[in-house]
Parts: structure tokens; sequence; C-alpha cells
């Protein structure tokens, strides 16, 4: 008999799978007697939701009585399946969920929550999203690499992050991240490769629109964007409103929305009001509709005005329609049917009618297609790559997309 605990891997597996030129010179030369290398390094920066977590406990009261009040050390918070399951995945939701200051807004742990991100500038924390290697994320690109002579945490790095968080709560990450972009390089004797997912794209693109471009033209070789949002991204609207179980049938969607939309991240990748079509309705009732102009009143409709503070700190940190300065690589999927809209008999009803766009099945087309308009606003070249039925999670896998990868690292 299967146990519980393979169902639940089995189904979060499936969802996933539902879900899912280098040629010019650059200023940072190889020392004198040393030889260029043959393959640039590499940054790997992950999505939402694509690295791992661990958290330490010592509170001063729990929600349940089976939820540990204290732990020794570290565990495992993101991703583990043991707590996904009723009544415990309570713990879980306690563990995980933040809470926003509207005076300092900035947001903190539960008390006596201690969440940290592990492996930073290793690989293992990016190739998979948990701890015993049964949920692959990047690594089928860093196999692939080291097939050709890469070295995992040598010359392919990842930098992991708290995706619960916006930029502007991540400031020391960014100064990690510059640091270990700069020993990379001078090491190698050649700038780095930045390689990107999801909502890793965004922050690459706040990282680099916030250097000189001096600095960039030394140390960036170029910049691999796989399924970015630039514009924002419509599912955030439900999971705002009522939650997303991602196809767990035994989750709620309304008890995981209480951790979900604590998060300051989803309430950031909301659609752009300067990119995103303003009369677009994103989400609809009986009585009303909601555009990118309506945010603050829909927050207030769905009873949680936390969500429009979060969302006026966050908006103006990035705006995808600045170029950010380097050669661009732009991967994105389509022919997969995207929520661009939802339609609510009233925000108790946790099974809208979805209205599909195109799409990866997560990102928006027009979303995706955005780092077109950087072609005649940068020097450098960028490149558009759409990638015809690969979906958001799933394009990390694709041979297609691997190979395009690979032929960059080893132009022929």
């Amino acid at each position: 008999m299967v146990s519980f605990h393979r169902l639940i891997v089995a189904s979060l597996q499936l969802c996933l799978l539902l879900l899912v030129s280098f040629t010019d010179s650059r200023s940072l030369k190889c020392s004198p007697g040393k030889v260029c290398p043959d393959r640039p390094p590499v940054v790997l920066i992950p999505g939402d939701l694509g690295n791992q977590l661990e958290a330490k406990l010592d509170k001063p009261s729990v929600v349940h009585f089976i939820c540990f009040k204290k732990t020794k050390d570290y565990f495992s918070l993101w991703m583990n399946v043991e707590p996904l399951v009723p009544v415990v995945i309570d713990c879980w939701i306690d563990n995980m969920r933040l809470v926003y200051n509207r005076t300092s807004h900035l947001t903190e742990a539960p008390p006596g929550v201690d969440v940290k991100v592990p492996g930073f500038g290793q690989t293992y924390t990016v190739e998979y999203l948990d701890p015993y290697k049964e949920f692959k994320y990047f690594f089928t690109i860093v196999q692939a690499m080291v097939e050709k002579g890469y070295i995992r945490n040598d010359d392919v790095r990842g930098a992991p992050y708290d995706w619960r968080k916006a930029p502007n709560e991540n400031k020391e990450y960014f100064l990690r991240l510059k640091q270990m972009i700069e020993e990379m390089a001078n090491k190698a004797g050649g700038p780095v490769v930045l390689i990107a997912h999801s909502m890793g794209n965004m922050y690459t693109l706040y990282f680099l629109q916030n250097q000189p471009q001096a600095w960039k033209d030394r140390y960036i070789k170029a910049f691999v964007s796989l399924g970015p949002p630039w514009a924002g991204v419509a599912k955030t609207l439900k999971i705002m409103a009522t939650g997303d179980n991602n196809c767990i049938p035994w989750i709620r969607p309304l008890k995981i929305r209480a951790a979900q939309r604590t998060a300051v991240s989803t309430a950031w990748l909301l659609p752009f009001a300067h990119t995103w079509p303003k009369d677009m309705v994103l989400v609809s009732t009986s009585n009303t509709s909601y555009t990118v102009q309506d945010y603050q009143r829909f927050f207030k409709d769905i009873d949680y005005e936390d969500g429009w503070a979060m969302r006026q700190d966050t908006e103006p940190l990035v705006n995808a329609l600045n170029p950010p300065g380097v050669p661009v690589h732009c991967l994105y999927g389509s022919g997969i049917p995207t929520p661009q809209g939802y339609n609510y008999t009233n925000f108790s009803d946790t099974n809208p009618t979805i209205i599909n766009g195109d799409g990866d099945g997560t990102v928006n087309l027009l979303s995706a297609t955005l780092c077109k308009h950087w072609v005649n606003k940068q020097k450098q070249p960028v490149q558009m790559i759409e990638l015809p039925g690969n979906k958001h999670i799933k394009m990390l896998y694709n041979e297609t997309t691997v190979n395009y990868i690979i032929n960059l690292l080893f132009p022929p």
C-alpha cells in the first residue's frame, strides 16, 4: 500500500510537471600569463519557491498541541512534504507566514521562528527543492553543465534567497551576490553568466538596474532569462483572494492562503499598472470588477489591507521597461492556457471561473515578452527565444532549453 508521504510526493511532482551571443569582448581580460577560460562562470538565481528554506523554533506558543514549540537544530521548512497533511499543516503555515509591520514597512517571522536560507554559493539548494532530492529544480541544467566540465560550487554556483520577500527586504543578499560575482569573475579571468528563472528574473533585473554600467561591462557576460514575469502575473490575484492549493486536493485554499498572502513577493508580482493593459479585468464578482487601477479597493474587499501597503512598498522597485544594460537571452513558454482573469460569485468561493490567455501556464505571454522593448533601448543584444508548449517549471528540464544554454556557454 502506498504511504501517505509517497502520495503527497507524487501529487506535488505531478503539479510541478503540469506547471512546468557571447562573442562580444568584455573589459575583464585574462591576467598576464593566464589562459582565458574555455567556459564562463555561471550563477543560478531561482524563482519564487525555487530554493530551500530552513527554520529553528523557540516559540512562546503554538497553534495546535501537536506542533513543535522548540527545536534543537534547524529543519527543512521548504520544501518539506511531511507537514502538508491535515492538522499538521497548521503548524507549517504558522512557521511559514510573515508578519507585516505598517510602521517599518518590513516583515518578520512570527515570535520564536528563525528562518534561514541554506547553501548560498552552492548548487544543492537550487538543484532540488527538498533535502531528499525528490523535487528537481535546476538539477537538469546543472548536470548538463557538469558533463561539459563545470564544477559544482566552483564555476557554477547558486544564489538562493528568502523568496517570500521582495528586494527591498533582501539588501544583504544583493551585497553577497555582487561579491560572489566579482570573486568568480576574477578567479576565472572572465565575466559571469547569470541564469535566472521566474521571479529570479525580477530579482536579477533589480540587481542589474542598481549597478553602474562600468561594473556590468566588467563583470557580466550575459543574462539568460527563463520564464520571466516582467509585467507581473495574473494568478497572484487568486492567491491573494482565496489561496492556491497547487492541486493538492486535501489542502483547503483558504487555509494555506494564511501563509501565501503574507509573502510580500506575491503582492510585488501583481500585474504592474505601467505595463499591463489598464482596461483588462483581472478579477470580477457578481457586482464589481478589478483592474490594475483598483488594487486598493481589491485588498479592502478581500479584507487584507496589509496587501495594499505591501504593494505600495514594492511596486516602484523595478520598472521592466528599463533594460538591464547587459546582453540578454529571453526564453519563454507559449501556447499553454494561462490564467489572466478570475470570475468569482464572492470571495468565499475558492473555485472561480478562470479566464485563460496565452503563456506558459503560470506567466502570461504579455508579461514574458516585455523584454522585446529592450531591443532598441540598450546597445547590448537582446535575443527572444519562444518555446511553444513549454510550461513554466518544465522548461527547466526541457532538452531545448538545456541545449540552448549549453550552446551559449560553449559556442561552436
